[in-house]
């Protein structure tokens, strides 16, 4: 079915490492599914330093922009480039291992100009990954619905359309890819969700492992901490901070009580603990304060990248 009845600018942003055998069948069904729908567009291709022919077979499609990385920076730092070249005023975003379907993305632009939304992320209700991915996959859902709470039951899916005025103000970072939807939700924009279809990998191997989903939790901490204090890191530390001086000022009382009742304490850790505990509560208040100045530098400051783009190679489809 046609839902692209207009001529529809997108911009699809795919990040590969070391996909040769799978990029061009991708490439092909996302050409088709863009000309089916009579949209305006352009494929970028960021090549995450793979180390086979990624490249090379990238390079013979058309038409295409290909980013190429030094080395491998990461899925999404690819992304956070592939996003900044984009041009169109949609943005598609999708792995290159061919799991994600793009017949799905009329789908994803329909619902979200239906909805009025500014993202629209896609739901594998039906995995074809294995058990212990989606047992990861799930694991990770759950602490993120606990600790962020953004409505999206499938975070790990790559498949999202974005409105470009959502990355005029963030770089992407870490494993944040998987909570761009949650950052932006955070920011005010908002949020949707359908459900997509999912297929198994026909070449390669997954590029997930247990260092991706540490590094994973880990990003999730940072959104969390990010959504509930980034503008008043004071609040937490030094609410943690004045909750350590008053449990230090308890516990000094009970020494003092010990001290009054039985006439000395030198065979108790009471006074040494009061210290301790009132100590680190200025110590966490002085950094609460240091913590506040930085948050506000951090708005003011330049923004960095992670990594590092070797070359920027475009091709133009001379059949168009």
């Amino acid at each position: 079915m046609n839902l692209g009845s207009v001529m529809e600018p997108v911009s699809i942003v795919i990040p590969v490492f070391n996909e040769e055998k799978n990029i061009t069948n991708l490439f092909r069904e996302i050409k088709s599914v863009c000309e089916e729908n009579r949209y305006v567009y352009e494929i970028i291709l960021t090549d995450d330093g793979s180390t086979d022919k990624t490249f090379e077979v990238a390079q013979s499609l058309a038409p295409v922009k290909i980013i190429r990385f030094r080395r491998n920076f990461g899925q999404t730092a690819a992304l956070d480039a592939g996003i900044k070249q984009a041009q169109y005023p949609l943005i598609i975003t999708m792995d290159g291992d061919g799991q994600n379907d793009p017949h799905d993305i009329p789908k994803l632009i329909q619902f979200l100009k239906e909805h009025n939304l500014d993202v629209v992320s896609g739901w594998r209700q039906k995995r074809k990954d294995s058990l212990f991915k989606r047992f990861v996959s799930r694991t990770a859902n759950f602490l993120k619905g606990f600790l962020i709470q953004d409505g999206i039951h499938d975070s790990g899916c790559s498949l999202k359309v974005y409105k470009k005025e959502c990355f005029r103000q963030i770089d992407l970072y870490g494993e944040m890819h998987r909570f761009v939807p949650a950052i932006l939700r955070i920011k005010g924009f908002r949020v949707g969700e359908i459900v997509v279809n999912h297929r198994p990998r026909k070449y390669g191997k997954t590029k997930y492992n247990w260092r991706r989903t540490f590094k994973g939790f880990i990003d999730m901490i940072s959104v969390w901490f990010w959504n509930k204090y980034a503008v008043r890191p004071l609040h937490l530390l030094g609410g943690m901070g004045l909750l350590s001086i008053a449990l230090g000022f308890a516990t000094f009382l009970y020494a003092l009580h010990l001290y009054l009742m039985l006439g000395k304490i030198g065979h108790t850790a009471w006074p040494i603990l009061s210290a301790f505990l009132v100590l680190t509560g200025i110590l966490l208040f002085v950094l609460g304060l240091v913590a506040d100045m930085l948050s506000k530098s951090y708005y003011a400051n330049t923004r960095d990248k992670p990594y590092n783009i070797q070359e920027v190679f475009e091709r133009a489809d001379s059949s168009r």
